[in-house]
């Protein structure tokens, strides 16, 4: 994918991917991002997060990586070729994210991509034992999260009529599965129908909202499952790496093409 640089860069999720003017490099336009996450560095939790951030560096963007801890930001950033910066943030805390935005406007700009990836979930998952609180937890990391950065993000990409907002939602939030779990899932179609709704509602201001649902990936958060699968079920899963590809393949579309929904998923994984 080297070859083919990111001509149009809009990101935003538990990720978020934005930039200010363009910089032109040969024909080639490079944007500055911010990746947003619930956690970030050697042991994250969601190493989409960190891969997405990589790979956007990788493709000369200007990423600022947002998570709750400053020492896994500055791993990833260490890690990078090309240009990261590192903020702290709560996606779930709505000042905290306003104090990220603030500080990406006066400080950079225009914001073209957001990338939304935090995600959590809880091994007592079933509605008999999933306890209050922890429904209060992954709605507002999974769900309220997202629309946090959305609600913030938002005002710096409608001025400049373009931009573009990837979540990574999961496969749990078009099929209500038990593996799941039922806080996970109704956080998951959540943030499901808030990207369909806040994409029709911002679709005359040129910005695009992509959700992604991923299927089983091998990260640390398959250690909350009631029984954590085996190294051999986790070798035939996706890979952050995975990820980090179909959302820089999005991200390298025209600011005309818009991809809604895309779900992918392992192999051997049943989607019925």
């Amino acid at each position: 994918m080297a070859a083919a640089r990111l001509q149009h860069l809009t990101l935003d999720a538990t990720v978020a991917a934005f930039a200010g003017a363009h910089r032109r490099a040969g024909g080639v336009c490079c944007a500055r991002a911010v990746v947003a996450t619930d956690d970030a560095g050697a042991t994250i939790r969601r190493p989409e997060a960190r891969a997405i951030a990589l790979a956007l560096a990788t493709e000369e963007a200007k990423v600022v990586v947002a998570g709750r801890r400053q020492s896994r930001l500055a791993a990833v950033a260490d890690q990078a070729k090309g240009t990261i910066l590192t903020r702290t943030v709560d996606v779930a805390d709505r000042n905290s994210v306003k104090e990220l935005f603030d500080w990406f406007g006066q400080t950079i700009g225009q914001l073209h991509l957001l990338v939304n990836s935090a995600g959590t979930n809880v091994p007592k998952r079933s509605m008999k034992e999933l306890a209050p609180n922890d429904w209060d937890k992954l709605m507002n990391i999974n769900a309220t999260g997202a629309f946090n950065c959305m609600h913030f993000g938002l005002p710096l990409m409608r001025p400049y009529k373009t931009g573009l907002v990837i979540n990574i939602s999961s496969t749990s939030g078009k099929r209500a599965a038990p593996l799941g779990g039922v806080a996970y899932n109704a956080s998951k179609f959540a943030m499901a129908a808030l990207g369909t709704s806040a994409n029709e509602d911002e679709r005359e201001n040129g910005i695009r909202v992509t959700t992604i649902f991923p299927g089983e990936v091998d990260t640390p958060i398959l250690d909350d499952r009631p029984v954590p699968p085996s190294a051999e079920n986790r070798a035939t899963m996706l890979k952050a790496s995975d990820i980090a590809d179909i959302t820089l393949a999005i991200a390298k579309l025209s600011p005309l093409a818009h991809v809604p929904e895309l779900v992918i998923k392992p192999i051997r994984q049943s989607f019925i």
